[in-house]
């Protein structure tokens, strides 16, 4: 058969574009409702105990259902998919928005985070169908990842201007035209291979299996932190956790046609891209969350003040992916850009732990920011391009779901693990100083911030530790990337479904 990928989409760039608006959608709307939720929060008259759920129940639909979407990106087609992922975002944000009961604010977000576990894959999927020249793989996929990274920060600026200054219910409704523009474009311009659909049977033991099993992985995590690592309910949730996913396992073994093939697993590259990615994602969730609180609550700063102190970060993570992965990527083996990257990143992590209640922004903040975005940018960009490398096309859209998953599973992880960890540290903080600041109500408020920055100094360790195994896992397991790999590797199109045949690129 003749080679099935000869000219690159000549729309490919604008196909990007559109991915990109859609990526920086889902993404930044996993943190712009952070900041609206104290908002929100008042005029749903949600209690305290159920606002989790306000973030629980889009990072449960999400994180659960991303292998299932991921493969029917691969069986439905990706272009389809990404549409309808969507168009059905735009609808969950618009009940959202329109929410005048708690239920629809809940199930608003569950809908997000399900429409948002079809497309998220998709958009990924799309890409590495859609470039298969290095260089320019490398360039698109540096826009991908500074996106990818980014978006959480740019959630919390325009969550801060939309709060402040409109309404908290815009955090939902600026969906809208996002969803519009990006479906519309899509539409118009992405255009896939046919031999890259997958035609088999949906493996629907494996979907039951994996979306239970993550789902009670990403519940387990969340319930540790609301009512503890002892609770009963919590454990429960890890052991049917473990349960779940040895059976999908040992189901995907056997099935004739695997929600998650192994090999897409197995691979030491895509592994220790999954799990690299994975760990410094727990790091990095948490730490939007600490400096988040430190900002305003320590410090002082108004939501907007908030949002626009993160700057440096998101600048740290552009430069990082477009102006240093982008375009080392096809001259360095990945490892040598993972590695460091993850490492400098935790350099800047470890900048945070000397924070204090009069710490200076510009002295300290600042520049541990910079080089925390400079480092998870230049790891994340060939993480990106990379996590579908050497798959069998027909396999893209999982191999790419598989990303998303480690991403959102670190981030639901990196929430309640961090943030058990520093109120541990915070309660006894308080409960030893206490007593020395007596019966003055300055000298207690005093030490309740103390205990609050110790609790973070603390957790921000953590991260530390969590980025250096981050790192020396990138220097053990990835070997791919770097010039001395062959050009794009894609005369196998057409050979059935062999394990090794190659996707539309080989190693850079």
């Amino acid at each position: 058969m003749p080679n099935s990928v000869t000219e690159p989409d000549p729309r490919r760039w604008k196909a990007l574009t559109f991915i990109a608006i859609a990526q920086l959608m889902v993404v930044l709307d996993a943190t712009i409702v952070n900041i609206a939720l104290p908002s929100a929060q008042a005029d749903l008259d949600i209690s305290n105990g159920n606002r989790q759920w306000v973030i629980t129940a889009y990072a449960l639909a999400f994180g659960g259902l991303l292998l299932f979407g991921g493969r029917i990106a691969d069986l439905w087609g990706r272009k389809n998919t990404f549409v309808t992922g969507l168009l059905g975002f735009a609808g969950a944000s618009a009940l959202g928005g329109a929410a005048t009961e708690p239920w629809m604010m809940f199930g608003a977000r569950g809908l997000q985070g399900a429409f948002g576990a079809l497309l998220a894959p998709a958009a990924l999927s799309i890409l590495a169908v859609m470039f298969t020249e290095s260089k320019e793989r490398a360039k698109a996929f540096g826009i991908y990842g500074a996106i990818a990274g980014g978006g959480g920060a740019v959630g919390l600026i325009l969550g801060g201007v939309l709060t402040e200054y409109m309404d908290w219910r815009w955090t939902f409704f600026v969906n809208i035209p996002f969803a519009i523009v990006a479906a519309l474009g899509a539409f118009a311009v992405i255009h896939e291979p046919a031999e890259a659909r997958n035609r088999s049977s949906l493996d629907i033991p494996g979907v039951v299996l994996s979306t239970l099993g993550l789902v009670s992985l990403v519940y387990g995590f969340t319930r540790a932190e609301s009512e503890g690592w002892s609770d009963t309910g919590t454990i429960v949730m890890f052991v049917a956790s473990a349960v779940l996913l040895a059976a999908f396992v040992f189901t995907e073994s056997k099935v004739r046609a695997p929600l998650l093939p192994l090999r897409v697993l197995l691979d030491r590259n895509r592994g220790g891209i999954y799990l690299s990615m994975g760990l410094a994602i727990i790091a990095m969730f948490g730490l939007f969350l600490f400096l988040t609180y430190y900002l305003q609550v320590v410090k002082g700063y108004s939501p907007v003040k908030t949002g626009l102190a993160f700057l440096p970060m998101i600048t740290g993570m552009i430069v990082g992916s477009t102006q240093i992965g982008a375009r080392l990527m096809t001259r360095v083996p990945a490892r040598l850009l993972m590695g460091p990257g993850f490492l400098v990143a935790s350099t800047g992590m470890l900048m945070l732990t000397q924070l204090e209640l009069d710490t200076s922004y510009a002295g300290l903040i600042l520049p541990a920011q910079l080089l925390l975005g400079l480092g998870m940018g230049t790891a994340f960009m060939p993480a990106m391009s990379l996590a579908t490398i050497g798959v069998n096309p027909k396999d893209a859209g999982v191999a790419s779901a598989m990303v998303n998953t480690s991403q959102q599973v670190g981030g639901a992880i990196g929430t309640a693990l961090l943030n058990t960890i520093a109120a541990s540290a915070t309660t006894s903080y308080v409960s030893d100083h206490m007593a020395q600041a007596g019966a003055s109500k300055q000298g207690q408020q005093l030490v309740t911030l103390q205990g609050m920055v110790e609790g973070y100094t603390t957790a921000i360790w953590w991260a530390v530790g969590i980025l250096l195994v981050a790192a020396l896992i990138a220097f053990t397991f990835i070997n791919a990337g770097g010039k001395t790999a062959g050009p794009a590797a894609a005369g196998g199109a057409g050979r059935g479904d062999s394990d090794e045949e190659p996707v539309l690129v080989a190693m850079h």
